[in-house]
């Protein structure tokens, strides 16, 4: 896994996303987790990383990259958004895309409290973000 930046520790990506998980202590937190652990089983090369950090968020956001960028996971007050850097390319039967539709290139999944995600056709997203990565 790439290691962070962060010249204050030497911990990895990986190991700074576990501790983000543990802080969230709620439903977002689970969410994340569930939808973390999926993106590894889809594709167990892929590499974790945090990007974005700023004063109003220095923890970062986690991004989930193989041969360049799959998506984002970012946890809100109400909801845990998964941004796909090239969700626009990609095929969505199930449609679980359901934010950030009018762009030209990235799509979203907004997921709330209690909310369930077609596991198989997330891991099929994900695989096919890979797959046009690659391309």
């Amino acid at each position: 896994m790439k290691k962070t930046n962060n010249s204050k520790s030497n911990e990895t990506a990986s190991q700074l996303i576990d501790a983000q998980l543990k802080e969230l202590k709620d439903w977002r937190g689970e969410t994340l987790a569930r939808v973390r652990r999926l993106i590894k089983q889809a594709d167990p090369e892929v590499v974790e990383e945090l990007e974005w950090k700023k004063p109003s968020n220095p923890a970062g956001v986690p991004v989930w990259s193989h041969n360049g960028q799959i998506c984002t996971g970012e946890a809100y007050s109400s909801v845990v958004k998964l941004t796909f850097f090239k969700g626009a390319q990609l095929k969505d039967p199930k449609r679980l895309f359901n934010s950030s539709l009018e762009g030209n290139t990235r799509r979203a999944i907004d997921l709330h409290q209690g909310d369930r995600i077609d596991e198989a056709a997330f891991q099929a997203l994900i695989r096919e973000a890979v797959a046009l990565n690659e391309s």
